[in-house]
């Protein structure tokens, strides 16, 4: 049984090794391959991507949503645990992103490993989980633009002179569920990236750093407005270490994205190398961030009063720092779509 075990090891090793050989010769002379597409993203770029795709509503909404019914001030415990449970699922894309370093993601890992069919139901699932996300985003996008048009309207003008106004509701929100918005957002996205992984690399890496220095301001005006007492019972008695374990799987949702670097593989210019050190760098980047954020929260507001979900604006205003609330919620609005 054991010596089975060993030939079967054995027959992976080899199979992985070769593949690697393969993509290394194909990444080493793929400047005189005149059919291959050149390669843009760095290990920068990458990051940018596993930020920008991970880093959402985590943050935005679950924080203070677990604080307040399921953590207390142990929320930071919960996204702590919930952090080593990615960081271990990282590792293995990591180490899978440095063996297969070629394009399809969790496709590609489980044809090498487990045979075909279990990468077609890996592809189905994938598929899935990007068309759903895309649509969620796109459809928060244009509710975001309707609700912000909707604000236009001016009660004391006549009826003829909002005549324009009722016009342009009628056009960005027919009713049966229809979002013409969603839908331009969604072509602009293929649009810009049908002009190239060069030019929407761009794009990427500038939301993806506002999106950082938002959480970063956050983390760190939160935590120097902290009050201890707030803080104390660290672990609330109506919650106890089952509600820090069941906000540790709520918490779960907000490391999710992070999978994406994979897909990237064969844009990237040495995706042997950039491939698993971007993935370790993003989930220690995110874990760090969410801990800060979780402890601010707590500290800054006392858990019984936190907004489930607009915890920071309605922190910020809490103590009095209005300007603060507006900078966040106005950025929040934009950058976590």
């Amino acid at each position: 049984m054991r010596t089975s075990s060993y030939g079967s090891l054995t027959s992976l090793t080899q199979l992985t090794q070769q593949h690697v050989n393969i993509s290394s010769n194909n990444d080493n002379g793929h400047q005189n391959n005149h059919h291959e597409l050149h390669r843009h993203l760095s290990l920068f770029d990458l990051v940018c991507v596993g930020v920008g795709a991970t880093v959402g509503s985590g943050v935005f909404v679950l924080v203070g949503l677990i604080a307040k019914t399921q953590a207390g001030p142990a929320v930071s415990l919960s996204w702590l645990i919930a952090g080593v449970a990615a960081c271990a699922s990282g590792l293995c894309y990591a180490e899978l992103g440095g063996r297969f370093p070629s394009v399809g993601s969790s496709y590609v890992y489980a044809k090498e490993t487990m045979g075909e069919c279990a990468a077609m139901i890996a592809g189905a699932c994938l598929t899935l989980e990007y068309t759903g996300s895309a649509s969620a985003v796109a459809r928060s996008w244009g509710d975001k633009v309707v609700a912000y048009v909707q604000t236009w309207e001016d009660e004391d003008a006549g009826e003829d002179d909002n005549s324009w106004y009722r016009l342009l509701i009628c056009v960005l929100d027919p009713g049966l569920g229809i979002n013409p918005c969603a839908f331009l957002i969604s072509l602009g996205a293929v649009l810009l990236l049908l002009d190239g992984v060069k030019e929407s690399k761009n794009v990427t890496n500038v939301f993806s750093t506002l999106k950082f220095l938002l959480v970063f301001f956050m983390a760190t005006m939160s935590l120097v407005l902290a009050n201890r007492e707030n803080m104390s019972p660290f672990v609330p008695s109506q919650f106890g270490a089952s509600g820090i374990i069941r906000g540790a799987t709520s918490s779960f949702f907000g490391y999710i994205g992070f999978d994406e670097i994979c897909c990237l593989s064969g844009e990237a210019i040495n995706p042997s190398r950039d491939i698993p050190r971007a993935i370790i760098i993003t989930l220690l980047l995110v874990t760090s961030l969410y801990c800060a954020v979780s402890v601010g929260l707590a500290g800054m507001v006392p858990y019984q009063d936190i907004s489930e979900t607009s915890g920071f604006p309605e922190g910020f205003r809490y103590r009095g720092y209005y300007w603060a609330a507006e900078i966040t919620a106005v950025s929040l609005d934009n950058i976590k779509l």
